[in-house]
C-alpha cells in the first residue's frame, strides 16, 4: 500500500485514501476528514479495475436430496376378517373382534418401530362395531392423530392416521 491508494477496513464500514505508510500502521483519510490509523492486515484495497476482467460463473442449483423413506406410499391396514385369516367361518364375533385388535395394535407397534408416519385403517361400512373398537383403540393411543379417510362422506370405511 502507498500514499493515494483507496482502502477499505475488514471488519468495519469505513474506508479511505492512504495518507502515510509507517511500518506495519497505515493511516487513511475517509470522506468527512477523519484520520483513521490501522495495521496493514485489516484494510484491503478498493480498486474497481480489479474486478472488471472477472469472469462470473453461474453453477446449476444442487438438487436437493429426498429420503426414499418420505417418498413411500403409507401402510394400508384391512381389518376385514376374511384378510387376518385362512377359515373366518371357524370363529364366532367375540372372537373375530378380539383378533382384528390385536392386529390393530400390532399394526401400530410396527409403525412407531419402523418410524412410519402414516396408517391407513380400512374397517369397512357396516354396523360399526369394527369402526367404533378402531376409534377407541386410536383414542387410547399417545403421539397420533386420526381422521376419516373420505372427508366429504359421513362414514368412509377407513381412517387416516398420523404419528408424530
Amino acid at each position: 500500500m502507498k500514499i493515494g491508494d483507496k482502502v477499505s477496513v475488514v471488519d468495519e464500514d469505513l474506508s479511505g485514501v492512504v495518507t502515510s505508510v509507517n511500518g506495519n500502521i497505515v493511516v487513511f483519510k475517509d470522506e468527512y476528514g477523519f484520520t483513521y490509523q490501522y495495521p496493514k492486515e485489516k484494510l484491503v484495497p478498493k480498486d474497481s479495475d480489479l474486478y472488471e476482467n472477472v469472469r462470473v460463473v453461474k453453477k446449476a442449483e444442487p438438487r436437493k436430496n429426498i429420503s426414499k423413506k418420505h417418498q413411500r406410499n403409507h401402510l394400508v391396514l384391512d381389518l376385514h376378517f376374511h384378510n387376518l385369516v385362512k377359515n373366518p367361518n371357524d370363529y364366532d364375533s367375540f372372537e373375530r373382534l378380539f383378533i382384528q385388535k390385536e392386529k390393530l395394535l400390532e399394526v401400530i407397534a410396527f409403525c412407531r418401530k419402523n418410524n412410519l408416519k402414516r396408517l391407513e385403517i380400512v374397517h369397512g361400512i357396516g354396523d360399526g362395531v369394527l369402526q367404533r373398537m378402531v376409534f377407541d383403540v386410536l383414542e387410547s393411543q399417545t403421539n397420533l392423530d386420526f381422521y376419516n379417510k373420505e372427508i366429504l362422506h359421513h362414514q368412509s370405511g377407513a381412517v387416516m392416521v398420523e404419528f408424530h
